[in-house]
């Protein structure tokens, strides 16, 4: 365990004082319908004997057919779905995903509710924090600065409670796999009853991976699979965006999409995640662009999309990109469609004279930054280097993870239970996931403006 720095806490502390056959009901189903969530229950019943890659595939291709199902139909015949039916979690994230309520909660068992060191009753608003929480991050290495905004937002929400708070110890995992599964059983035998972290994907694997975890954990990443039962996965990860972008623009309408995206891993990653959802829910990409840091002249590329029919852009791009190909899309035609970016966009911005060339492209945010919350202080008021800038994004992840791990009983127990969070509206899937609904904003007059009534 590794001591935090005591000017910073008291900073912090000052501040912030058996399975049944899928039937399909209705005859307004059509055959297409009909057939996919049959074929989806078929693989859903098959999905408790599968590991490893052969289970992430078997859940693509669930997603998948589930994906060409209309709304009205996926929430009918979720709901004529007896309690236990395996496909039932899939169909309910199939519609937390499209902002979609669940007919019923989702079928957990007793491991969701906590009751480890006795801990006290839930209060009225669902507020049951652990006893003796542990985090889990890397205080030392390649990743202990990405750590240090998400250990203060965490802090500001634990200080800026008033009710019963657990005791709290930081263990450092080093950034490393070793490390964190080392830090987890320091956690585990130091009488944790909750764990937070930890914050890198490999390390999010490797404590996954244990065959027992005596302590339940709400991991800060993405792991290779889903979390093991009773446990729970929050993450920023690029996917998210793309995913988030995909169901912004079906939402509205749109049908043929033009990717561009940034030559990065996060650029990479989100446009996959973009492409794989917006073609499963029946839309179509014409052309998908990968550029670099400084992107050179694009326009016959563009130029082609456009005649395609493209009535939607997604930018996965860095702000400085995105400016160099702002002006490149109005030239073909381009620049009055839908334009919907990832949250990479406001990196590299802040120039308001260079920024107006990204004016009236949309992109998610976090809700602290775009309009505040009740449980923090106003973004530009918090004198915190890790709550400035791009850090802000983190700060407001580790506040998150603080309103999780007090509500996170809630969210898995409590019917269409969510928690509006710094970084957005929070919900819990079938399969230990939180569903984050951000805000969003846009750009006018090169400066980052809310879009009302958007989470």
């Amino acid at each position: 365990m590794r001591l935090l720095d005591t000017a910073a806490l008291l900073m912090l502390a000052a501040l912030f004082a058996g399975c049944a056959t899928t039937n399909v009901s209705g005859p307004a189903a059509s055959r297409e319908a009909i057939s996919a969530l049959k074929e989806a229950a078929a693989l859903a019943r098959n999905d408790a004997a599968l590991t490893g890659q052969a289970k992430i595939d078997n859940a693509r291709q669930i997603e998948r057919l589930l994906s060409g199902i209309d709304n009205a139909t996926l929430a009918r015949d979720a709901a004529a779905l007896p309690v236990g039916d395996p496909l039932y979690p899939f169909a309910g994230r199939a519609l937390l995903n499209r902002g979609l309520p669940l007919p019923r909660p989702f079928d957990r068992g007793a491991q969701w509710r906590f009751d480890l060191n006795n801990r006290p009753a839930a209060e009225r608003d669902g507020y049951r924090p652990p006893v003796k929480l542990a985090v889990l991050l890397p205080l030392s290495g390649q990743l202990a600065t990405a750590s240090a905004p998400v250990r203060d937002g965490l802090l500001a929400g634990y200080y800026g409670e008033s009710r019963r708070r657990p005791e709290i110890n930081f263990y450092d995992t080093a950034g490393t796999a070793t490390g964190a599964v080392d830090a987890y059983g320091k956690a585990a035998a130091g009488g944790a009853d909750f764990v937070i972290g930890p914050l890198g994907r490999d390390e999010v694997s490797a404590v996954f991976g244990q065959s027992n975890l005596p302590v339940p954990v709400l991991a800060l990443n993405r792991g290779t699979g889903a979390p093991p039962s009773g446990n729970a996965g929050f993450s920023l990860a690029p996917e998210d965006d793309g995913i988030i972008a995909a169901e912004y623009l079906l939402s509205r309408e749109r049908k043929t999409a033009l990717i561009i995206n940034g030559s990065d891993d996060n650029g990479r990653r989100a446009a996959n995640a973009f492409r794989e959802r917006f073609t499963q829910r029946g839309g179509t990409v014409a052309e998908a662009i990968s550029v670099a840091d400084a992107p050179g002249n694009i326009s016959a590329n563009l130029a082609s999309a456009s005649q395609r029919g493209v009535d939607a852009v997604f930018l996965a791009l860095k702000g400085g990109a995105a400016r160099a190909i702002a002006p490149q899309l109005a030239m073909a035609g381009l620049g009055g469609k839908s334009r919907v970016a990832t949250s990479q966009l406001i990196s590299g911005t802040g120039k308001p004279e260079q920024d107006s060339a990204l004016d009236g492209i949309v992109y998610p945010t976090e809700v602290w930054t775009a309009r505040g919350i009740g449980g923090l202080p106003a973004a530009g008021s918090v004198g915190l280097p890790t709550a400035r800038g791009p850090a802000a994004r983190l700060f407001a992840f580790g506040y998150d993870a603080w309103l999780l791990t007090a509500y996170l009983e809630k969210l898995a127990t409590g019917n269409n239970a969510e928690v509006k969070g710094a970084t957005g509206v929070l919900r819990l899937d079938g399969f230990g996931n939180v569903i984050r609904t951000p805000a969003w904003s846009t750009f006018n007059g090169g400066r980052a403006a809310p879009i009302a009534g958007s989470d």
